[in-house]
């Protein structure tokens, strides 16, 4: 079940992937899909992982835009873990994301990761502003109305950690999207720079479950 809220008069959606859908605009947005982490790792001598990971993330992302059928579609960033994972696609994936992109309004917004312009169709941009909103990778204090991702925030209920969204007045950040994302805990000081008090962490999952912004470790 997703979960439905406001953010300066704009009718959101959370969704239990841990995207976003802005239904007034026939938005989808994904934040931190970090394709290639697994080819990233072995190729600088660290973990070797099972390479599948950019066959489930776009196997999710195939579902949600098939869900909300999105004219626009946003990526906040670290959309690959580095610059050369594009390069290094398998075209067979390439092929997949090129057919879930064809007819659509897609944006790639810079990342820390993948900084440089992307080759793969679409608008590459710093940010992106649409009415009160913007879309960014990385939160800036004071923003007001803004969506971002970077930080993987991840939050814990009884014995599971699941990937969630926070949420207050005036900004929102969205979970990794990747399926080899780590996880920063909602309670970390980062978020209590940027977020009040009253902050929601909307966790992702079979469904979204709203909880308030967690201030002590697990």
């Amino acid at each position: 079940m997703p979960h439905r809220f406001t953010l300066l008069g704009q009718h959101l959606t959370a969704l239990p992937s841990g995207a976003l859908h802005w239904p007034a605009q026939s938005l989808l947005c994904v934040s931190d899909l970090h394709f290639g982490k697994s080819i990233r790792l072995a190729r600088r001598g660290g973990a070797l992982l099972p390479p599948y990971e950019v066959t489930d993330t776009l196997a999710r992302l195939d579902a949600d835009i098939a869900a909300t059928n999105p004219a626009m579609v946003i990526c906040l960033g670290d959309s690959f873990d580095d610059s050369t994972a594009e390069q290094e696609m398998m075209e067979d994936h390439r092929l997949w994301l090129t057919r879930l992109m064809a007819g659509r309004d897609w944006t790639w917004i810079a990342g820390n990761h993948d900084p440089t312009p992307l080759s793969l169709g679409g608008a590459n941009r710093a940010q992106l502003s649409l009415g009160p909103l913007t879309f960014r990778h990385i939160a800036k204090a004071g923003a007001q109305g803004e969506i971002s991702g970077h930080y993987h925030p991840k939050a814990r209920l009884k014995s599971r950690t699941l990937p969630c969204f926070l949420l207050d007045q005036t900004r929102l950040i969205l979970p990794a999207y990747g399926t080899y994302t780590g996880g920063l805990w909602a309670e970390d000081a980062v978020f209590a720079n940027l977020f009040t008090p009253q902050a929601l962490a909307i966790l992702a999952g079979p469904t979204c479950l709203v909880i308030p912004r967690p201030s002590t470790k697990p």
